[in-house]
C-alpha cells in the first residue's frame, strides 16, 4: 500500500467483535476491514486532504497492520505488492479500482519481466465491497472520480516487511523501487 506525504495520524480502533486469537487468515483480514468500514463514525473522522491521501493506522486483528486511507479524486497507488504478507481491502465510501496481475511472479532476483496477455484483472469495489488477496499480489488502486473522496479500510499479516513498486509500459512490468516500514510510517 503506497502512501503519499500529506498527512498522518496514528489511532488503534477496535470493532465491537473480537479478533481471532489464532493468526489471522486471508477471511479474518476481510471480515475485520468490513466490520471496520461499517463503523461510520470511524469513517467519518478520516480527514479528507484534497490533493493527497490521508491515513490512520489502526489495530488489527492478531497482530495485523491496519490502515484507514483516504483518496482524493484522482489518486492511486501505483504498481506495487506486499510481499510476504496476505492482505484484504475494502470501499468504506465512494469508489475504487484495483487493476491487478492474475500471476504468480518470481519474489526476488528479477528487475524486468514480459508479461503475457491474459494476465490483466480489473475490480471495481463501489461502498462496501472489497477483497482479500494472498503473498505477492501484484497491483494497483486507484480513485478515478473527478469529484469525491474514497476511503477504504486495509489489513495485512504479517505487518508488512516491505512494498515493492512496479512501474509498467505495456506488457513490460519492471522493479523500481523496495520499501522498508520506516518509509511509510
Amino acid at each position: 500500500m503506497s502512501v503519499a506525504p500529506s498527512s498522518s495520524a496514528s489511532r488503534s480502533a477496535s470493532p465491537s467483535a473480537s479478533a481471532p486469537a489464532a493468526t489471522p487468515t486471508q477471511a479474518d483480514l476481510l471480515d475485520f476491514v468490513r466490520r471496520t468500514a461499517a463503523d461510520s463514525v470511524l469513517i467519518a473522522s478520516l480527514p479528507l486532504d484534497p490533493e493527497g491521501r490521508t491515513w490512520v493506522r489502526l489495530e488489527g486483528p492478531g497482530g495485523s497492520e491496519a490502515w484507514l486511507i483516504g483518496w482524493p479524486p484522482g489518486t492511486g497507488t501505483g504498481w506495487h505488492d506486499h510481499a510476504d504478507s496476505v492482505g484484504a481491502f475494502l470501499t468504506a465510501r465512494g469508489e475504487l479500482k484495483e487493476n491487478s496481475l492474475a500471476a504468480r511472479l518470481p519474489t526476488d532476483g528479477w528487475k524486468t519481466l514480459e508479461l503475457s496477455e491474459d494476465v490483466d484483472r480489473e475490480r471495481r469495489l463501489s461502498a462496501g465491497n472489497g477483497r482479500s488477496f494472498g503473498q505477492h499480489h501484484v497491483h494497483e488502486v486507484l480513485n478515478e472520480s473527478r469529484a469525491e473522496h474514497a476511503i477504504s479500510v486495509h489489513a495485512y499479516y504479517p505487518p508488512l516487511p516491505r512494498i515493492r513498486r512496479y512501474s509498467r509500459t505495456g506488457q513490460i512490468l519492471r522493479l523500481e523501487q523496495v520499501e522498508r516500514p520506516e518509509d511509510w510510517q
